[in-house]
């Protein structure tokens, strides 16, 4: 079952602002077009517009009383303010909701209420205090999903908060429910949330991928070919072309991952791409947004050290590139951040806010992208050339015959009328054959890919074989050693065994000479003196 594509892309726990690839405007929902244009107007060099600089992570100077340092938290942009919510303080879950306010660059914390009956009243209530959730921007409003919490429970809720009103909600779904994870990316496609991997119940990995329609509120756990995955947490994931979910790194309880693995949401296939420029570290608790084609990575972390680069993927081409760098220890490079993307006067900045590199951060950064996107809409088919839908250079060639054909159609008729019609039979003969061409191109094409396909999958089946056999072999040489070793101890046992029965026989030997000797003296003794006893005597 395919996914319709019909809405904005988000990733992981760190939702960007909508994107606006052919104008300077501020991009917030279509329902309010009208306030876009005016905010776009009011904007002056205060806020962010006031970083000049391109590709530099450059501290936020913000007023405001500061929310309490946290990493593992959420956050999304709702028009002109981040809205960070929960997060870990030193090993305690957070259960407050913090605004940062782009225009100002002021902090300040919501007092949320739950959305209740009419006949009850409304009380002040924190937001669930959790770690390890994802936050999604849905129109003017944002959706929490999962999360670790100090009273788990069985399976994944999702929560709705309204700015506008400051008031939570749990949304009723229908379906099968995950169970209750941490650490998963949720990524919206469309009209739906992809929900992938994440950490269960005592810290079991998970991989498996479960939809939910935003319009129905149903969830579905859709059956996937290809190899997907292997069972993680804390990585990141992105949609592509409203169509391709990205996976990117992660990690198990023993290793960290670098691989990139590609979901099509229309044939619920997984692939490996082949990536291309610079090889990226592992890392887990990384966070990333999109801006078009390009997918930012920043922070992270791997059992040696932080991850201090800031990553760009081009999804079209599957090249990895390195943005920027920094000290270790900032807070862009920081484990469990949060990522979000703002764009005002067609400038994007990525604002990265917390995470933890040795003790939790309060500290909000920015960087001003200097990348556009550069594929359009209109474009995509052709972008996708370079390996989700690829296209037949016949197709420039049937392209060119239609202009031939609307030529001649332009042509006057001169002194036979049928000439004009005899050309134009041609050129739609031509352009048949032509057509005919290209079809059995892309039949090719697809053959090749979906051998392609199934070979990569093979080799990647026979390089797990090959690593399990080599570790059944180690295991087996270090039983063999210890066998070994064991035999040694043994023979040189046996060894002093055989020496000390030699000197046992050779004893024994003595002791009976010696005792046949006495026998012998005390018979004659005896024959003398009547007895033992009284010879003694």
């Amino acid at each position: 079952m395919a996914l319709a594509a019909k809405g904005p892309v988000a990733i992981g726990s760190s939702i960007p602002n909508s994107i606006a690839a052919e104008g300077p405007k501020v991009v917030v929902p279509e329902e309010n077009g009208e306030m876009a244009d005016i905010q776009d107007k009011e904007v002056s060099m205060e806020g962010l517009c006031s970083i000049s600089t391109y590709d530099q992570w450059t501290p936020l100077s913000v007023s405001g009383l500061l929310p309490k340092p946290r990493y593992k938290h959420g956050a999304a942009v709702v028009q002109q303010k981040m809205y960070v919510f929960g997060g870990n303080h030193n090993g305690r879950y957070l259960g407050d909701i913090q605004v940062l306010d782009f225009k100002t660059l002021s902090w300040s914390k919501l007092e949320a209420k739950s959305q209740v009956e009419p006949s009850e009243s409304a009380g002040a209530v924190p937001f669930s205090a959790c770690a390890g959730h994802s936050v999604i921007q849905w129109g003017n409003k944002i959706l929490c999903l999962a999360g670790h919490t100090r009273e788990p429970a069985e399976s994944l809720s999702v929560k709705e908060f309204d700015p506008q009103t400051c008031t939570w909600s749990t949304l009723r779904t229908y379906g099968r429910s995950p169970s209750s994870r941490g650490g998963q990316s949720v990524t919206l496609v469309g009209d739906t949330l992809v929900v992938f991997g994440g950490e269960g119940h005592g810290r079991s990995l998970l991989n498996d991928l479960h939809i939910l329609d935003l319009e129905t509120m149903t969830w579905d756990e859709f059956e996937t070919t290809g190899t997907p995955p292997s069972p993680r947490s804390e990585h990141a994931a992105a949609c592509f072309a409203e169509r391709y979910l990205l996976i990117f790194g992660g990690g198990s309880h023993s290793t960290c991952f670098s691989d990139l693995h590609l979901l099509d949401t229309q044939t619920m296939e997984w692939s490996r791409p082949k990536q291309q420029g610079v090889t990226p570290e592992p890392r887990a608790g990384h966070a990333g947004v999109t801006i078009g084609e390009y997918w930012f990575i920043t922070g992270g972390g791997n059992s040696r050290k932080g991850v201090s680069d800031t990553l760009v993927l081009n999804m079209s081409t599957y090249e990895w590139s390195v943005l920027t760098d920094l000290e270790v220890r900032a807070p862009p490079t920081s484990e469990g951040s949060s990522l979000v993307m703002y764009t005002i006067n067609g400038e994007n900045f990525l604002v990265s806010f917390g995470g933890y590199s040795g003790r939790c951060s309060n500290q909000a950064y920015a960087l001003k992208a200097s990348l556009k996107p550069s594929v359009p809409s209109e474009q995509i088919n052709e972008a996708e050339s370079n390996g989700f839908a690829p296209i037949s250079v016949a197709e420039n060639s049937s392209r060119k015959v239609i202009f031939e054909i609307e030529e001649l159609k332009d042509v006057k008729p001169g002194n036979r009328a049928y000439n004009s019609k005899t050309l134009g039979q041609v050129a739609t003969d031509e352009q048949n054959q032509i057509e005919d061409r290209l079809n059995h191109e892309r039949l090719q094409s697809l053959c090749l890919k979906q051998e392609l396909a199934d070979v990569e999958n093979r080799n990647a089946e026979l390089t797990e074989e090959l690593h399990l056999v080599r570790d059944q072999l180690s295991i087996e040489q270090t039983r063999a050693s210890k066998l070994e070793n064991e035999i040694s101890e043994i023979q040189e046992r046996l060894q002093k065994m055989d020496t000390l029965e030699k000197e046992f026989e050779s004893l024994r030997s003595e002791l009976d000479s010696t005792v046949s000797e006495e026998e012998a003296s005390s018979g004659n003794r005896t024959h003398r003196s009547r007895g033992f006893w009284r010879w003694n005597g």
